[in-house]
């Protein structure tokens, strides 16, 4: 940016003068390409000798969603939009191997199309590949985007040692300056955050005994994090669970919440809650709950008058699979009820569910999913609740990868 101080005291017509040639200066200098490149987009301007105001495509892929796939299997179906505020002219679509090998076709473009969803139904073998859009609208803009796609028998140990990471945060309060105190949320949450580190290779926190304001100001740090489209994080709530029926809201209390409190203003709630982990800026979350009235976490379920109705998640797909959709689940210890606390260093019933879950690996392929985590506490009563908030995809899924031995 320029900046040009003309003098106030010339003569008007020295001044048009002045401004005329300082306006005519600044005019953006004309080249014939102009490129820009990140990770996996490339703009470039087509000038073509004459200064234009140049309006990009945008590409939006639908299939894969994220920019790193792995799968077993080697049928895809790559579905994706080009837009465009001015026409659309050549679409172009480009499979490229691991020996730079490049295999394209041209889609057909009418004219006047400002939009274009594209399907490729794709069987690939073995191997890595790396999948290429490129757009061009009538004033030359172009764009590409791209996907890499990693397909055979060996995808999924591939896949656990790309460079992604998995993070828990457990909140765990058995301390309270206004609440009666309980017995096992702390060692509850050390024993998690354990296996989750030594056996999943889980980056893992956790907080004791906090306050309202030190849960957000941590969950905030989470926020500020920089992940990667595989990473996931686990947040999990130990401790008092509230319902209030005036306000049909469930809360977390925090160390610091008051017993008689009308307006819930020193409680966690779970409206706000929600908002707050939804915000996050990491595609994979799943929220544990062990709290009373956890259940009711879904407003549906604050809404009802009791008791406790269960929904069905997916079955278990490919860990890859589950880890090319938006996760925004969560499971809670029971619903619109109070759950124990268990007796002294014996665990809660629900943190027992979930420690043998972990300890059991998740079968043959030690891969620990959310349904599968569901067969382990469904037999609890209360009964745990499994459900979605925020941006979630139905197809999502969370998965505990067991790196131990």
């Amino acid at each position: 940016m320029r900046f040009v101080i003309l003098r106030t005291d010339l003569p008007l017509a020295s001044l048009k003068a002045a401004v005329a040639f300082f306006s005519f200066s600044m005019l953006p200098i004309v080249a014939y390409t102009q490129s820009f490149n990140s990770k996996t987009n490339s703009i470039n301007f087509d000038f073509k000798g004459e200064a234009i105001n140049a309006v990009l495509p945008v590409i939006n892929w639908q299939t894969p969603a994220l920019e790193f796939t792995n799968s077993q299997k080697g049928d895809f179906v790559i579905d994706v939009t080009a837009k465009s505020e001015l026409p659309l002219t050549e679409i172009i679509f480009q499979v490229i191997d691991s020996e730079k090998n490049v295999r394209e076709k041209k889609v057909d473009v009418e004219q006047n199309i400002f939009a274009k969803n594209y399907l490729q139904p794709l069987h690939l073998q073995d191997g890595q590949y790396q999948i290429k859009i490129i757009a061009v609208n009538s004033k030359g803009g172009k764009v590409s985007s791209t996907r890499t796609i990693l397909v055979g028998k060996d995808a999924i140990a591939d896949a656990i040692s790309i460079d992604r990471k998995d993070y828990a945060i457990l909140f765990a309060t058995d301390k309270y300056d206004h609440w009666t105190d309980l017995v096992n949320p702390v060692f509850d949450a050390n024993t998690i955050a354990n296996e989750l580190k030594e056996k999943y290779g889980f980056e893992v926190e956790v907080v004791e005994n906090a306050n309202q304001e030190e849960v957000f100001n941590k969950l905030a740090d989470y926020s500020q994090k920089k992940y990667k489209p595989q990473d996931q994080l686990l947040v999990f709530f130990a401790g008092h669970g509230y319902f209030d029926d005036t306000f049909g809201e469930g809360f977390v209390v925090a160390k610091n919440s008051l017993e008689n409190d009308r307006s819930k203003t020193s409680y966690i709630s779970h409206s706000r809650l929600r908002t707050v982990i939804n915000n996050i800026p990491n595609e994979h979350v799943f929220l544990a709950m062990d709290v009373c009235f956890g259940g009711t976490f879904d407003p549906v379920i604050a809404k009802e008058r009791g008791g406790d109705s269960y929904s069905e998640t997916n079955q278990s797909e490919f860990l890859i699979r589950k880890l090319s959709y938006k996760t925004r689940k969560y499971i809670t210890s029971g619903g619109k009820t109070y759950v124990s606390d268990g007796v002294v260093g014996k665990h809660s019933p629900f943190a027992v569910k979930i420690l043998q879950a972990l300890k059991e690996r998740g079968g043959e392929d030690r891969i620990l999913t959310l349904s599968e985590i569901k067969s382990y506490v469904e037999k609890l009563t209360p009964e745990p609740r499994f459900g979605s908030f925020g941006e979630d995809n139905i197809a999502s899924d969370f998965v505990f990868v067991f790196r131990g031995n």
